[in-house]
């Protein structure tokens, strides 16, 4: 991807803050990596420590598999025999932020940094997908959006792409904000202010605030792309530097969708209005959700001067992200969104209007597990989730989890559901077996649950059932 930025033990140790403890200054160093375990010959090892793990540990386990040098922290005294090539900092999470980072500037790569609490990784991926018609793009690998896995996704600009597109993580106040210090991107992208985390938050309102984050660091050339429609969003953006375009419905919106059809398990119809014009926009992606995600990319590269035409047609042929709302048409008619990577009540509540609005099915089947970092509100929002699971016209649900699930199949018995269709199991898989046998040809079936309670077994067991 263009001239590489070569980097060598003195650049990390001069980037890091540090000192060379042992080797060539100029020597040049291969991929910087975390894990001993997945290290290759030739690379670079930082040895984190945490409050459960300390990688110092497996530095001699790292060089006896081959790497080049070592980031260590000053209390590592090192190992008998060891002449390998060290760096010794202060503090090795944030030597590795400040490479990050340094990277970041040095690579002259323009970045767009995305923050929102549901569809971060969709809006990352239709971002990444419509400035690929233009440029040269890297994206976060899997959900490397926390404050180790962000600064290792910088590293990939080492390539020098034209634009990188970073999700921003968190579940604690403060958490952006290091990571917004870090990638100080061009233009920023706040999707949405739901309920997820909100065990750790005590109100979607502190969720706001500390998404708000996203706004600090700003200058008059920052851009920020932000939800119309989202009254918590608009009522913080206001505070923001640089300029905002806005998406969604609303009249108001700089990039607005009218004539919205939601088509179930084929995506949605809508016309966009743009600065650039007007067209009729078509995505296989499911739900309303889905199409605020469009919207925002939509927005973003219209900003990077992308023409329309090409984002458009670019649209009508997005795919979803493995377990992220991936729709499988398996034999004999049996339709399964796999949404089972994580969840939240927002979130659960779109998939659930994508099945209740699906008319050209046999039957509706649903798979929901619980939804954790909910705190002290967790049965009640689980409760509510139970009612509108009830009102999607399911005509099965299994539940998986504690108490907070168990809690969500009693409010669906409650709300109308037969007890004999409402299943409850406390694990996946125990739920998986019972789940597949129920399935019946022509069956919609969704399975959507925090990674905790791995509702991706039963997705799994009814792949294995009807391929």
């Amino acid at each position: 991807m263009g001239d590489e930025l070569h980097l060598t033990l003195r650049w990390v140790a001069d980037a890091a803050g540090g000192r060379i403890r042992s080797g060539d200054p100029d020597m040049e160093i291969g991929s910087v990596v975390i894990d001993s375990r997945t290290l290759q010959p030739g690379d670079f090892f930082v040895a984190l420590r945490g409050p459960r793990f300390d990688a110092h540990e497996f530095v001699a386990d790292a060089f006896g598999r081959g790497a080049i040098g070592a980031v260590v922290d000053s209390r590592f005294r090192g190992a008998p025999g060891m002449t390998a090539a060290i760096v010794e900092v202060p503090d090795t999470t944030k030597a590795l932020q400040d490479v990050g980072h340094a990277v970041r500037h040095a690579s002259r790569t323009r970045v767009v940094a995305i923050t929102g609490s549901a569809g971060k990784t969709t809006t990352k991926d239709v971002i990444a997908e419509f400035l690929s018609i233009r440029f040269r793009v890297v994206k976060n690998k899997g959900n490397l959006n926390n404050h180790i896995g962000l600064p290792l996704s910088l590293l990939q600009l080492r390539e020098r792409p034209d634009v990188a597109v970073m999700e921003l993580g968190m579940n604690h106040p403060g958490e952006i904000s290091t990571l917004v210090a870090i990638a100080e991107p061009e233009l920023r992208v706040w999707t949405n202010v739901g309920d997820a985390h909100i065990g750790f938050f005590g109100s979607v309102e502190a969720i706001a605030d500390a998404k708000a984050e996203i706004l600090e660091r700003a200058d008059r050339d920052s851009v920020l792309v932000c939800n119309a429609d989202d009254a918590l969003v608009m009522g913080r953006a206001g505070g923001f530097a640089g300029r905002i375009v806005t998406f969604g419905t609303s009249e108001r919106a700089d990039v607005r969708a009218h004539e919205v059809q939601d088509l179930g398990i084929d995506g949605m119809r809508a016309r966009v209005v743009t600065p650039a014009g007007e067209r009729a926009l078509i995505t296989p992606l499911l739900g309303r959700g889905n199409l605020d995600n469009v919207l925002a990319g939509l927005a973003v590269a219209l900003q990077m001067e992308v023409p329309l035409d090409d984002i458009v047609a670019r649209a009508a042929r997005l795919k979803a992200a493995d377990r992220r709302g991936a729709v499988k048409r398996l034999r004999g008619g049996v339709v399964l969104i796999d949404d089972s990577y994580n969840s939240s009540p927002a979130a659960l509540q779109r998939a659930l209007e994508v099945v209740a609005k699906e008319a050209r099915v046999a039957r509706k089947v649903a798979v929901i597990g619980e939804m954790l970092e909910l705190g002290e509100q967790a049965v009640a929002l689980h409760r509510e989730s139970g009612r509108r699971a009830a009102a999607a016209g399911l005509r099965r649900l299994f539940v998986v989890g504690g108490a907070p699930a168990r809690a969500l199949a009693q409010a669906a018995v409650d709300a109308g559901m037969l007890p004999s269709a409402v299943s409850y199991f406390d694990r996946s898989e125990v739920a998986a077996p019972s789940v597949a046998r129920a399935v019946q040809a022509g069956d919609l079936v969704l399975v959507k649950g925090s990674r905790g309670t791995r509702t991706d077994i039963v997705a799994d067991r009814i792949v294995g059932e009807f391929s």
